[in-house]
C-alpha cells in the first residue's frame, strides 16, 4: 500500500504524462505536461499542507523524509520508467534549499509556512515557462532546410522543435532514433507527425549511417552535472561520440532545475538506477513478426548513460545558451 507521498507522486505523474482525455498521445498535452522535478516539488508542497509541525526544524525533517521516500520508491519501482533518479533528486534538493532561504527571510514559522505555500504554487508554471524560454533560445539554431537528428522522447526537445515549426515557421525535417527499449523515439515521431513536421524513424544502431545527412543533433537531459556533462537516455553517449567524429553540432535542451550537484567521471559514477531485466524483441524481417524471449538473468538493461562535456557543443536552457563550462557557475547561483 502506497503512502500519501508516493500516492501523490503517482497521481501527479499520471495527470501530466502527455496523454489526452482519450488516452492517446496528444501534442498539446505533451507541451503542457509537467516534468519530474516539478512533480516532486508539488508533492513536497502537499506535505507542507498536511504537516502538523509547529517548528521549521520539524517541517524540514518531514520534507527531508518525504524526499528520501520518493527517491527510495523510484529506485525500487518502475515509477520513473526505468530512468535516472537525478531529476527527482534535483527537484527535491532545489525545493529544500528554497525552504531554507524562506526561513532566513521570514523567521516567524506561520508566516514562513504561508509564504512557502504561496510562492511554491508558482512552481506549477515553472515547467511550461522554462520550455518556452528554451524554445526561444534554441529555435534560432534550427534553420530552414536542415535535418535534425534526435534521440528518444524528451518533452523539452519536442516542445522546442514543435514551436520552431508552428510559431517560428521553420521548415525542417527530423530523423528520430527509435529509442529502445521503450520506443521513446517512435512515441516522439507521432508527436512530430501530428504537428506536421516531416519525420523518419530509424534504428538506434543506424546513428552512424544517418549522421552523415544530419545538420545538428538535439537531445534532452535527465540531469546536467557540475562538469557540464549530461545524464540521459541510454545511447546518448555513443550518439555524441558519433556526432563529434563527423563534426556535427551536438546540442542539449534542458531546464535549469535539472542541474544536479554531481560530478561523475565515468559511467560507474552514476547514482543507483533501477535496471530493467526484461526485454521483448521482435524479428520484424519475417512476414509475421517473431517475438524472441530471453531467459531470466540474461538481460541487464541500463536506462541511462553519462555524456562528458567535451562532446557537447552548447546547452539551451531557460537561463540562456550556455557552454558546458558555464554550468558550474549556474549551479552555484541556484544553490547559494
Amino acid at each position: 500500500m502506497s503512502s500519501p507521498v508516493t500516492a501523490d507522486l503517482l497521481s501527479i505523474l499520471a495527470e501530466t504524462n502527455g496523454y489526452g482525455t482519450d488516452g492517446k498521445l496528444d501534442t498539446d498535452s505533451v507541451l503542457e505536461s509537467v516534468a519530474l522535478p516539478i512533480a516532486a516539488m508539488k508533492v513536497l508542497l502537499n506535505v507542507i499542507k498536511r504537516s502538523p509541525s509547529t517548528t521549521m526544524m520539524g517541517l524540514q525533517a518531514e520534507l527531508t523524509q518525504a524526499s528520501a521516500e520518493m527517491l527510495d520508491f523510484s529506485a525500487n519501482t518502475e515509477v520513473c520508467g526505468f530512468k535516472s533518479q537525478i531529476p527527482l533528486s534535483s527537484g527535491c534538493q532545489l525545493f529544500l534549499r528554497y525552504v531554507t532561504r524562506s526561513q532566513l527571510e521570514f523567521p516567524d514559522f506561520e508566516r514562513c509556512k504561508q509564504q512557502i505555500l504561496l510562492r511554491g504554487e508558482a512552481f506549477a508554471g515553472l515547467s511550461m515557462a522554462a520550455r518556452n524560454k528554451i524554445a526561444m533560445h534554441g529555435s534560432p539554431f534550427v534553420r530552414d532546410g536542415q535535418t535534425v537528428l534526435v534521440h528518444g522522447y524528451s518533452r523539452v526537445v519536442s516542445s522546442l522543435l514543435i514551436k520552431a515549426s508552428r510559431v517560428h515557421k521553420k521548415n525542417f525535417e527530423i530523423v528520430v532514433l527509435e529509442g529502445r527499449p521503450d520506443g521513446g523515439g517512435a512515441k516522439a515521431a507521432k508527436l512530430y507527425r501530428q504537428a506536421g513536421i516531416p519525420v523518419t524513424v530509424v534504428l538506434d544502431l543506424a546513428m552512424g549511417y544517418v549522421m552523415e545527412k544530419a545538420d545538428l543533433v538535439v537531445v534532452g537531459a535527465e540531469g546536467v552535472v557540475e562538469n557540464g556533462g549530461i545524464v540521459n537516455k541510454i545511447g546518448t553517449f555513443p550518439l555524441a561520440i558519433c556526432a563529434h567524429a563527423l563534426s556535427v553540432p551536438f546540442y542539449v535542451a534542458a531546464e535549469s532545475y535539472k542541474f544536479a550537484r554531481l560530478f561523475p567521471l565515468n559511467q560507474a559514477d552514476l547514482p543507483k538506477i533501477a535496471i530493467q531485466e526484461e526485454l521483448k524483441m521482435f524479428d520484424t524481417t519475417t512476414p509475421t513478426p517473431l517475438e524472441i524471449t530471453m531467459e531470466p538473468g540474461m538481460v541487464r538493461n541500463t536506462p541511462v548513460d553519462y555524456t562528458p562535456a567535451k562532446y557537447i557543443t552548447l546547452l539551451w536552457t531557460d537561463l540562456g545558451v550556455l557552454t558546458p563550462s558555464a554550468v558550474s557557475d549556474e549551479l552555484i547561483r541556484l544553490y547559494q
